[in-house]
C-alpha cells in the first residue's frame, strides 16, 4: 500500500514532467473535481513536491494533488517507479488509469495515476495545512510535543497524519520494532529517552527503506507480517494484533 516512501518515489520520477505545459487528458470523474481537465489544460508544471502521502503538481494554475488510497500507483512517460504495489494487481491495465495527462498533442501521456480499486482521489489546490510534520524532519522534541496528553495507542498516534505525515500501517510497525516500543502504548506514556528512540529510528530506518524500494522492504515485510516467524531480534514468535482497525505486527519479547 502507497505510504509516504512510494510518494517520494513517485515525486522524484514527477520531476521529468516540469516545465512541460499539459495539453490535455483524462480523468475518470468519480475521483476528481468537475471540468478537472479544462481547468488545468495549458497550465505548465512549474514544480513537484510532496506532503506526507500526497504528491502535488504545481502549475501556472491551480496545484495538482494525488492521493494514491490503497492500490494506486504513477506511470511518467511510460515508466512505473514502482511495478507493483504490495497486495495490489500486478496488471497495467488503461482501463484503471483515473487520470492521464498529455505533454504533447498526439503523444503517449506523461503521467497516469492507475488505480484498479478507485481508491486514490485526484484534487486541485488541495489544503495540506492539517498535515503533521514530514516523517522525513521527525525529532523527538517535536514527538514530545505531538504525544502530549495523547491516550491512544503510540501505533494509532503515529498513523495520524496530523502528528506524523508520511507514515503508514507498515512503516509504524516497523519503527516500533526497532525502536523496542510495544504499539499497544498510550502515545503520552513514552518516557523521554523511549521517543528518542522512537525519532532516531523513523529519521535511520525510513530512508534505508526508500533506497531499498519502498514500504516493503523493511523487517516486518509483507510475507513476515502474513506468517508471523520468531522475530529476527530475539527469536520469540511474532503477534499479530489489530489496533484503530489496523494489523499491528509486534514482537511481546523486545517491545515494551
Amino acid at each position: 500500500m502507497p505510504e509516504g516512501l512510494e510518494a517520494e518515489i513517485w515525486r522524484s520520477a514527477s520531476a521529468a514532467t516540469v516545465g512541460r505545459v499539459i495539453t490535455g487528458g483524462s480523468v475518470d470523474e468519480r475521483v476528481a473535481p468537475p471540468d478537472f481537465i479544462e481547468q488545468v489544460t495549458g497550465e505548465w508544471i512549474t514544480g513537484v513536491r510532496r506532503v506526507g502521502k500526497i504528491v502535488l503538481l504545481d502549475t501556472t494554475g491551480p496545484t495538482i494533488g494525488l492521493h494514491f488510497g490503497m492500490t494506486g500507483r504513477l506511470i511518467v512517460d511510460g515508466d512505473a517507479p514502482i511495478e507493483r504495489l504490495q497486495y495490489a494487481s500486478a496488471r497495467d491495465d488503461p482501463a484503471w488509469d483515473r487520470l492521464a495527462l498529455l505533454g504533447h498533442e498526439g503523444s503517449a501521456p506523461m503521467l497516469r495515476l492507475n488505480d484498479p480499486r478507485r481508491l486514490g482521489r485526484v484534487r486541485l489546490d488541495p489544503d495540506t495545512s492539517g498535515f503533521g510534520v514530514d516523517f522525513t524532519a521527525v525529532t523527538a522534541r517535536r514527538l514530545t510535543a505531538a504525544f502530549a496528553g495523547r491516550g491512544s495507542a503510540i501505533k494509532t498516534v503515529l498513523l495520524d497524519q496530523a502528528v506524523v505525515s508520511g507514515l503508514g500501517n507498515m512503516c509504524a510497525d516497523e519503527v516500533l520494532w526497532w525502536a523496542g516500543t510495544d504499539p499497544h502504548r498510550p502515545a503520552s506514556s513514552l518516557r523521554a529517552d523511549e521517543v528518542s528512540r522512537l525519532a532516531s529510528a523513523i529519521r535511520r530506518r525510513l530512508p534505508i527503506m526508500l533506497r531499498r524500494g519502498g514500504s516493503h522492504t523493511g523487517v516486518l515485510a509483507p510475507t513476515v507480517r502474513s506468517a508471523c516467524p520468531p522475530c529476527e531480534r530475539d527469536g520469540h514468535p511474532l503477534r499479530r494484533d489489530t489496533l484503530g482497525g489496523r494489523t499491528a505486527v509486534w514482537c511481546p519479547k523486545h517491545q515494551h
